[in-house]
């Protein structure tokens, strides 16, 4: 039986995330069984998916780590839980979008990646608001999200289901006139998508954002002009940055988006409808994570 001494590991599993059968509760207990130094408990989301357990459990349990065993969703689910605290956020990448744990450098295989939960090192992150959602990766208007939306209906998965998607929203997906407000200094411009990037890349390694990083006190807004088929399938399956000729990137700490039209809407993976205004400030290091040990 480990001391009330020990560091205090909560998991919080959401089995509905990605298309793998692990059993993460069977392999962490497994993994931490020699480690009587570690204290652990789990919960295990289901498919109500509650942030208020969350919340009871770390008040109850009061750990020092907690680990998000899903995707991007379960990721911000858990952050929203942690932010502007103590309490170190880890990710054992689950989900049928890693975008944060590619970002972070956390390993795809699960005994690597639990290998972080403990021999990591915490790095101090900013996390945004945008529209009153938190967002740690990534949020956009216009194709990629209503790619999601498209994504999300069909029963094709993985990279060539995200392909089909992309070729049903090529064909339906106009240009957006829209105006940025950063620093007092408004932009206007014709965009096939209007990202607000904490990260710099995708959940398919695709980097959408060459000069972020997540350690600063800046978060970027990247406007898209055209989006091509060879450019996402150059982006997706070659993992090869977007063409720098046809972007342009904003450094701010706050911005505003206001669209002619109502446009699509995501943050981090999650399709939340039309809007005609965005609004997203930052959050500078609101977030400890777990991160790769400095060789």
């Amino acid at each position: 039986m480990a001391s009330s001494s020990g560091i205090k590991i909560l998991f919080v599993i959401n089995p509905g995330s990605g298309n793998n059968n692990t059993d993460w509760a069977e392999l962490i207990s497994r993994h931490f069984n020699s480690r009587p130094e570690f204290i652990l408990d789990i919960i295990d989301l289901g498919e109500k998916c509650d942030l208020e357990d969350i919340r009871k459990k770390i008040k109850s349990f009061q750990p020092s780590r907690v680990i998000a065993v899903g995707g991007d969703g379960t990721v911000k689910m858990v952050a929203e839980c942690v932010l502007n605290s103590d309490i170190v956020l880890g990710i054992l990448p689950a989900g049928s979008a890693n975008g944060m744990a590619k970002e972070l450098a956390i390993p795809e295989k699960p005994i690597q990646a639990l290998d972080i939960i403990t021999e990591g090192m915490v790095k101090k992150i900013h996390a945004t608001t945008v529209n009153d959602h938190l967002c740690v990766h990534l949020s956009d208007i216009g194709f990629n999200a209503f790619l999601i939306k498209k994504f999300d209906t069909l029963q094709a998965r993985g990279m060539w289901g995200y392909m089909k998607a992309s070729f049903k929203v090529m064909l339906n997906n106009p240009k957006m006139d829209v105006e940025i407000m950063v620093d007092n200094h408004v932009v206007r411009t014709r965009a096939a998508m209007v990202v607000i990037a904490n990260a710099t890349k995708y959940g398919s390694g695709a980097v959408i954002n060459p000069v972020g990083k997540l350690d600063d006190e800046l978060f970027e807004v990247v406007a898209l002009k055209k989006i091509s088929i060879a450019e996402i399938f150059k982006m997706t399956f070659l993992n090869k940055p977007h063409n720098t000729a046809k972007m342009e990137v904003f450094q701010t700490t706050a911005l505003t988006i206001r669209s002619k039209k109502r446009v699509h809407f995501q943050v981090d993976g999650e399709y939340l409808g039309k809007v005609g205004v965005v609004k997203a400030e930052i959050l500078p290091h609101s977030l400890a994570v777990l991160v790769p040990a400095e060789k």
